[in-house]
């Protein structure tokens, strides 16, 4: 009887000691993983993990390290962030797991995206019951990989870099003016006045535009004339209703000799205000901002004139300095000038392009369509302009349309040897960052790029790949292109997205798998297999990763 009493007690020892060092397995029921599949987001893998040990599986001593690992097709294994669990008996800061209960937990992972389109999650553990190392066998708690969003390294090939615009316009709106100042209660122009430079300028230039040759254009010549507020109204209307006519009939005079014919609009004013006001802010005078004041609170011309003349300390100085001043005449020649057409533009810089200013030879590059010749006309621009960025940078959109990311970097660091603030620049530099990868310096390039001509496209190719799809969409506005399309599929605008990929200039392979990709998530599948196979006709290099591309599964390929 002792002998059967120690066996039974040596069994149940046994079992004891068995149990007490084994956590055994745990299941993928008791983990549910979202999203599920996995997707990427901003160049990562965001998971959330909720999972639940059983009743009587965390020994009161136990501790457990769950540790999250993604595993690519291509061989790379990327871990997450683990967390750890403790037993009951276990003095520790850890999330403390029932033995009798079990428990919940949830715990939230990222994962580097490795560029393949293919991966399971697997959760390992690192276990220990006391000081002894127990094994837990590892759990697959999620399949596949949707990386739509890391497209975006596809679109940028195709994105347009930001070019640096020239300021050439073909007509211009000029004015020139010319005053003829009078003698206090006068309406009769003075020879000195007519000979001075103003009004010789202003001879001149109608004399110039009438011989038209200099590309100019008359629109009308407007006679202003004016009087003083001092006075009183109806003398200051009649003055100055009297120096409107002299001056116009002196118009009139000039055009008669060499007969032009023009439009001659005039008007006069008869107490100057507004005039007075802006000579008086300009002025010097001790007791101007009184006399402002006494202009804001009185209306009435009659109490205005009354109010300033009480302040006779400075009135004798607005008599002297200011008012001579409103006793005018304003002559006013409204032209065009008119550069060259597009047609003498392109032929000038075939016969000498030295004889054109940098604003038409940029101009002249915009206006060739052929990538080759407009790259000669740019590298022509640095020859002939070499102290001009905009050249050096544009080139650099050439080379990055051509994919010759190396050399589009060369010239954008010469445009800013040239010019360190050209917005332009900076924009590109944020453009080759995203292309490399690195977000964190397109960002502090792009953020130096304030005013940039196409900013904004550069922007929402920024916000693509940093994940903030809503900005992105709303950045690209009214451009069509892969990136844009990109965005809007992202942000599940699907409709619009349609549209954008429908109107994109030069379709290519990206743009016809944007739209297999469009149409698989809306239900389209037969569109869906015909737009993926333009796709992989016109670059069969995509076609590994349509093969593991978990957006297209139900598609026939």
């Amino acid at each position: 009887m002792k002998k059967n009493h120690f066996v039974l007690l040596s069994a149940a020892a046994v079992m004891l000691f068995t149990s007490c060092s084994k956590l055994g397995s745990l299941s993928a029921d008791n983990f549910t993983v979202t999203p599920n599949p996995l997707e990427t987001h901003a160049g990562e893998v965001p998971a959330t993990i909720n999972g639940h040990f059983p009743e009587k599986y965390m020994k009161k001593k136990a501790v457990v390290e769950v540790v999250p690992e993604l595993r690519y097709s291509n061989g790379q294994t990327v871990q997450g962030n683990p967390a750890t669990f403790q037993g009951e008996k276990v003095l520790g800061n850890d999330q403390t797991i029932s033995y009798r209960l079990g428990g919940n937990y949830t715990m939230k992972t990222n994962f580097a995206y490795a560029d393949d389109n293919k991966a399971d999650m697997y959760l390992t553990f690192n276990a220990r019951i006391g000081k002894k190392v127990v094994q837990v066998p590892e759990v697959k708690v999620a399949e596949g990989i949707i990386a739509t969003s890391e497209l975006y390294k596809k679109t940028l090939t195709t994105a347009n870099a930001a070019l640096a615009p020239d300021a050439y316009q073909r007509i211009n709106k000029q004015k020139q003016e010319a005053n003829i100042k009078f003698l206090i209660q006068q309406a009769t122009l003075r020879k000195s006045e007519l000979k001075n430079n103003s009004v010789q300028e202003f001879v001149k230039m109608l004399q110039k535009i009438n011989a038209d040759r200099e590309g100019l254009n008359l629109d009308n010549v407007e006679v202003s004339a004016y009087a003083s507020p001092d006075g009183g109204f109806s003398i200051n209307d009649k003055l100055a209703n009297e120096r409107q006519k002299v001056s116009e009939q002196y118009v009139n005079q000039e055009l008669k000799k060499i007969k032009m014919n023009a439009n001659v609009d005039a008007k006069y004013t008869a107490q100057d205000w507004d005039g007075f006001q802006e000579l008086v802010k300009a002025s010097n005078i001790q007791d101007k901002d009184v006399i402002l004041r006494v202009l804001s609170m009185y209306k009435d011309p009659e109490e205005r004139e009354q109010q300033i003349k009480n302040i006779s300390s400075a009135f004798r100085e607005l008599a002297d300095g200011i008012l001579p001043q409103l006793r005018r005449a304003r002559l006013t020649i409204n032209y065009e000038t008119i550069g060259r057409s597009d047609e003498q533009i392109l032929q000038q810089i075939k016969d000498d392009a030295t004889k054109l200013s940098v604003e038409e030879m940029l101009y002249g590059a915009a206006l060739k369509e052929n990538i080759n010749e407009k790259e000669d006309v740019y590298k022509l621009t640095t020859e002939v302009y070499p102290n001009d960025a905009r050249a050096f940078n544009n080139l650099a959109t050439i080379q990055y349309a051509r994919g010759n990311y190396e050399a589009a970097k060369q010239y954008v660091q010469k445009a800013q040897s040239v010019a360190s603030n050209l917005p332009e620049a900076s924009a590109n530099l944020g453009m080759l960052a995203l292309q490399s990868g690195d977000l964190k310096a397109a960002e502090q390039y792009i953020a130096n790029a304030t005013g940039a001509n196409g900013l904004s496209e550069v922007l929402g190719n920024l916000h693509l790949a940093q994940g903030n799809y809503a900005q992105a969409e709303q950045d690209f506005g009214e451009i069509y292109s892969n990136s844009a399309a990109l965005a809007q599929i992202l942000n599940k605008n699907y409709a619009s997205a349609a549209v954008t990929l429908k109107y994109i200039k030069n379709a290519d392979a990206v743009t016809e798998y944007l739209k297999s990709v469009l149409s698989a998530r809306m239900g389209n599948l037969d569109d869906a297999a015909a737009a993926l196979k333009s796709a992989l006709a016109k670059d069969p290099s995509l076609t590994e990763y349509a093969n593991k591309d978990l957006e297209l599964k139900n598609v026939q390929k």
